[in-house]
């Protein structure tokens, strides 16, 4: 009896193998011990087979199939729990093998006859068949079809309509004789299915490409606007430079007469006079420079538009503790300041309250440099989703941008924030 039911059963535990090897291909596991998952297959095995064992010994393969079929929804049921997978995207694989296992079911009945000894050819079809089929899927179909699971609520109604029209006709009277009777429906609805689930990823590798590019895209626009900065930066920098050599050439030209007149009054031994003349010299660089960091070329732009904001009668706060020594390209740096003071300079102007007016601007030494800069803006002054500021107009914004392509070079933390008509920045770099 055993002997003769061999086959049954050989065909019966590679089918439910196959399925759950089918299974976890295609859903993501929660459970890295893979001793959970061959104690959940052993007990389908014992079970499936178990109940199938009588209908096999009355050669009743319609009861057998209905058993299956119960057996699968009780596997899609107890190995959820399993798999990491949403629910309906757990559905959209469940349905998925269902379909695979209606169509193996099908091509293996009819096609057993092909091999020398037929009461093992279904078997040997639907091993064969499930590995090129979990093989492929692994290989090639694994990524897209990831993507699929994300749009489960457009590609379901499809494959749920194929698993209808295929249990179809597998109902209604003896399996076997519905599986011959209904060869050629069958076989195109077969045909149909593979074309549906081909065109299902073949879709979804047309939007992942189109994705692809239009990242790619802005990649590129992104690079141009950098590229445009870089451009902007350069001639401000260029500028800056020039400022700093003009008042280093204006120092050396004071200094040189200076200290012209002073060797005069020494060689003349008037001692007194050459006392006086360095008092009033001390006194005179106090008041001409005031030195708000350590680093001159930062210095020399935060004083520029220091001076600016006095002009427009803007009260400063500055203080600064920046090194001679930076981890940071100097120039850059005395660019950001640049663009926070002027940034922070124009939303002051635009201020209808001149009592409200005020700009604080901090940077402190904490292993890395804090820079803080509030100043009072506009009401209609926003940020967007990514928390930067909103430009309204053409051409603007060229500072805020190049704020964050320095935070985003030396890998810093940039963090704008508005509260009460209050412009808050904040960077760690």
């Amino acid at each position: 009896m055993m002997t003769s039911l061999f086959p049954d059963l050989l065909r019966s535990v590679i089918t439910d193998v196959m399925l759950v090897l089918l299974l976890s291909t295609m859903a993501t596991p929660k459970y890295k011990n893979k001793a959970i998952y061959v104690i959940a297959t052993t007990a389908i095995l014992v079970g499936n087979v178990g109940a199938n064992y009588y209908f096999y010994r009355t050669k009743n393969y319609t009861a057998v199939f209905y058993v299956d079929l119960t057996m699968l929804m009780v596997i899609g049921i107890a190995l959820k729990p399993l798999f990491t997978d949403k629910i309906m995207q757990w559905c959209f694989s469940y349905i998925t093998m269902l379909n695979i296992y209606a169509a193996v079911v099908f091509l293996s009945y009819i096609f057993c006859d092909l091999f020398p000894r037929p009461i093992y050819g279904n078997a040997y079809l639907r091993l064969i068949l499930f590995s090129s089929i979990i093989f492929i899927f692994h290989k090639w179909v694994s990524k897209p079809y990831r993507n699929v699971l994300d749009y489960w609520h457009i590609y379901i109604l499809p494959i749920g309509s194929l698993l209808a029209c295929l249990l179809g006709y597998f109902f209604g009277g003896d399996i076997q004789e519905m599986l011959i009777n209904n060869y050629t429906p069958l076989m195109l609805l077969i045909f149909l299915g593979l074309s549906v689930y081909i065109s299902i990823i073949h879709s979804l590798k047309t939007i992942e490409k189109q994705y692809t590019m239009r990242e790619e895209n802005q990649k590129m626009q992104t690079e141009q606007e950098y590229l445009q900065l870089a451009a902007v930066n350069m001639s401000e920098r260029l500028e800056l430079m020039e400022e700093v050599s003009t008042q280093n050439s204006l120092a050396a030209h004071d200094r040189r007469h200076f200290n012209n007149m002073l060797l005069e009054l020494l060689e003349k031994k008037e001692i007194r006079e050459a006392v006086s003349l360095l008092e009033k010299q001390n006194q005179a660089a106090v008041k001409i420079s005031k030195a708000y960091c350590e680093n001159p070329v930062v210095n020399a732009a935060v004083s520029h538009y220091a001076k600016l904001a006095e002009q427009s009668d803007i009260p400063t706060v500055i203080e600064l503790d920046i090194p001679g020594e930076l981890p940071v390209d100097s120039l850059e740096l005395s660019m950001v300041a640049s663009n926070l003071l002027e940034n922070a300079i124009a939303a002051c102007l635009k201020q209808s309250d001149p009592t409200s007016l005020y700009i604080h601007f901090y940077c402190r030494n904490v292993g890395r440099l804090l820079l803080e800069m509030e100043n009072p803006c506009a009401q209609d002054t926003s940020l967007d989703e990514n928390d930067f500021p909103v430009t309204h107009k053409d051409g603007h914004g060229l500072g805020s941008k190049s704020v964050i392509a320095f935070a985003k070079k030396y890998d810093g933390e940039l963090i704008y924030s508005i509260e009460n008509s209050i412009f808050r920045v904040r960077l760690l770099v």
